[in-house]
């Protein structure tokens, strides 16, 4: 209601200038220049206006200024889909029924299909569901780096290479912005497990941060353009995230010149005269003098709001700092709610679903497949059942921030029906059971997932299933309950629960024709790998899971998804666990550096489960030599790298070709490759294309932190052509010059 009195004032206030005769004020000229409008605005308001500005007014929303025309800013939770409506106080649901929205794949399955062409789909489509909600900030993407295997929000992120995900978050960003929503990009910095966010102090070298942590953050402000960051929980150099003077003014701001709006997390501010000074402008779900989340009219209490209030009456803080967080949140406005082009927007359309089936379609990883075991032949395989609680359990309900409330949900086991139909019978057989949850902030699945039988009886009878059956589809993986895949703690282990692996190993024994379909947004332990055939890893794919399963399952989709992070063997393979001090308590400090992932794999030549980039087709791709246009790269000079590319099986697919650069002798110590180029292109049987890639210094560059600068040190590199970061297929020589 209070968006509404907003917009008729709004619209009022126009009425009164028109019919006057007079011309529009500066601020509300979409003609006049950005900057000029914010000035005029400023200068227009008071005190208290300006203050109210910087702090919620409910859960999800802020104040604009009503005597001004100036609306309110509406955030919404992201990044997976548009959360529905809240209570004003509380995180509950308002039970209106008309905000279920399309649930888009989360971010691992995104990262999978390594297609920034997708990344824009996807950010379009998102953002349009956003903006017909009228909301103008979409709290997401995710890019914090995936650095440990038991972090509970990985599956919200872009995986584990800086490359990777700085390449797919700016399309992402840029498709967002289009619809007149703002991007907010997060977790600002260093958020990179759940247990002990709000208190770590996260140590880590200045190297690790600029080339590992910060690159895709970079790359959504001064690529992407994002009009809004949001801090994180924990600590950095002593400060929090929200209200860190390095991150925020030294980095953010100073180096790489962000003019948006810095919205802290829910709850992630502590101290006014840090929140004041280091770079915030928005606080959001402070719950302060002892007031709980859900508490009411606790807005006043915020740090921002009556403690700031007092130190600009004072004079103690000078109206500077209040007026430069308020051209920030201006500048915010008439980017979004006050730009008179932007669009409608559209919500829970057709086109959505097919926008989220075809993101899932070309994230899903075929990880092993011995002896063709996939597609799914019907013509022998009359008899099929779907095994494990995944193949029912809906997933969009849960997982904290990310939980939705969605137009539908299509389970694998009712995407598998659908797409088999009369050709064979499907049935389905429990296997395990997990604990029984669905339900969060007033949203419930309404599924009853309780089941009293034991864990041998539900073996057997799966292992009788599978002997009787042509083939068999087992549906297991992490859910997004506590302790798993969800916000607020992490990952006990890096096995599956519930006694999977005992159960995938029984039916490995039973019968020899069986898929094993991982739903997770993380790696998980296969200590049965070697017994199973063919293994696909699902991701939390939304409202069209099942659909988009059963495509691949059965062939109708070519998969073409590559792994955006390793699957180590255990977690002694992760630098975090072998030389970190993951969870670590009051801080943890990042001992293993830059060698995260991949990176950590080469260094201590480990084999993982499954490497980086690693990702199988139904058809098979040669690779030629590559070659340069030139052995050397001069002062301002660059190369391009060609590498021809054929299909030589019998079925059009998509490859995607993965530059890596080797630098053979630095000062400093390098990882033996990192990426820094990548091209997914789609070949028919027997069709050949040449790849090209362009390379310039920064690409060679790292980051030295005595000088505080990039370098790219002369010498001899390697430029290595593969399918994964294991399987490198070409490689050739050049050096750089002063």
């Amino acid at each position: 209601m209070k968006t509404v009195k907003n917009l008729m004032l709004f619209v009022a206030l126009l009425a009164a200038c028109l019919a006057s005769a007079q011309s529009l004020p500066p601020y509300l000229d979409p003609s006049a220049p950005l900057e000029q409008r914010i000035e005029d605005a400023l200068s227009r308001m008071t005190l208290e206006e300006k203050v109210a500005m910087c702090h919620a007014q409910s859960k999800f929303s802020s104040p604009g200024v009503p005597r001004l025309g100036i609306p309110e800013n509406w955030m919404t939770d992201g990044p997976h889909g548009i959360r529905a409506e809240v209570l004003w106080d509380e995180w509950n649901t308002a039970g209106q029924t008309n905000d279920a929205c399309i649930a888009f794949p989360a971010l691992t399955a995104l990262a999978a299909s390594w297609n920034p062409a997708i990344a824009s789909l996807y950010g379009i489509s998102i953002g349009q569901e956003a903006r017909y909600r009228n909301k103008n900030v979409l709290l997401g993407p995710g890019v914090n780096i995936y650095r440990t295997p038991l972090n509970g929000r990985n599956f919200e992120y872009m995986g584990e290479d800086p490359f990777l995900a700085s390449s797919m978050v700016v399309p992402y960003v840029q498709g967002v912005q289009s619809n007149g929503v703002a991007a907010c990009v997060k977790h600002f910095a260093l958020n990179n497990q759940e247990v002990n966010r709000h208190t770590v102090d996260v140590v880590v070298d200045d190297r690790a941060l600029y080339e590992i942590y910060l690159p895709a953050f970079r790359a959504a402000v001064q690529e992407g353009g994002a009009w809004a960051i949001m801090g994180s929980y924990n600590r950095y150099r002593g400060q929090w995230a929200c209200q860190n003077e390095y991150l925020l003014n030294d980095i953010l701001r100073g180096e790489w010149g962000f003019d948006g709006v810095v919205v802290s997390d829910w709850g992630g501010v502590n101290d006014t005269r840090q929140a004041i000074f280091n770079g915030l402008d928005m606080e959001f779900g402070t719950w302060t003098d002892g007031l709980s989340e859900g508490v009411s009219d606790a807005y006043s209490q915020y740090f921002l709001a009556d403690p700031f209030l007092a130190l600009l009456r004072s004079g103690e803080v000078p109206v500077s700092a209040v007026d430069n967080k308020v051209r920030n949140i201006l500048r915010l406005a008439f980017r979004t709610t006050m730009n008179p082009d932007r669009p409608f927007g559209s919500f829970a359309s057709p086109e959505h679903g097919n926008a989220g089936l075809r993101i899932a379609q070309e994230g899903i990883v075929l990880l092993k497949n011995d002896s063709s075991t996939l597609p799914i032949a019907l013509d022998s395989a009359k008899k099929i059942v779907v095994i494990g609680e995944n193949a029912v359990k809906q997933m969009t309900v849960g997982g904290g921030s990310s939980s939705l409330k969605v137009k539908y949900e299509i389970s694998p086991l009712a995407g598998i029906q659908a797409r088999v139909g009369s050709a064979a019978s499907v049935t389905f057989v429990r296997g395990y059971v997990g604990e029984d949850a669905g339900a969060q902030d007033g949203i419930s699945s309404g599924q009853d997932l309780s089941d009293s039988r034991s864990p041998q009886q539900l073996t057997a009878e799966a292992v009788a299933a599978a002997r009787e059956a042509d083939f068999v589809i087992f549906v297991g993986g992490l859910n997004k309950n506590a302790g798993q895949d969800c916000e607020g703690g992490d990952r006990a282990s890096l096995g599956l629960p519930y006694g999977q692996d005992h159960l995938i190993s029984e039916l490995a024994r039973a019968n020899r024709n069986l898929a094993v379909v991982i739903i997770s947004g993380n790696a998980v332990s296969m200590p049965w790998v070697d017994s199973v055939p063919s293994i696909v890893q699902g991701w939390y794919l939304g409202s069209e899971a099942g659909n988009a399963l059963a495509s691949v399952l059965f062939g109708d989709v070519n998969p073409s998804g590559k792994l955006p992070f390793t699957f180590p063997a255990g977690l002694e393979d992760v630098g975090a666990h072998s030389v970190g001090e993951y969870p670590g308590g009051d801080s943890e400090t990042y001992h293993e550096g830059i060698f995260v992932g991949y990176r950590w794999a080469d260094r201590r030549k480990i084999r993982p489960l499954f490497s980086f980039g690693h990702g199988l087709s139904y058809t098979t791709f040669a690779y030629g030599r590559a070659s340069v246009d030139s052995k050397e790269i001069g002062p301002d000079g660059s190369l391009t790298v060609t590498v021809p590319v054929t299909n030589t099986g019998f079925r059009a697919g998509s490859e995607i070709v993965q530059l890596y650069i080797s630098d053979l002798k630095c000062s400093l110590p390098r990882p033996v490759k990192e990426l820094k180029g990548f091209d997914k292109i789609f070949l028919a049987p027997g069709e050949t294309r040449t790849v090209s890639f362009t390379l310039d210094r920064s690409a060679l560059s790292f980051f030295d932190p005595v000088l505080h600068e990039w370098v790219a040190e002369p010498g001899d590199f390697e430029v290595l052509i593969g399918a994964s970061s294991s399987d490198i297929r070409s490689r050739v020589g050049f050096k750089l010059h002063r």
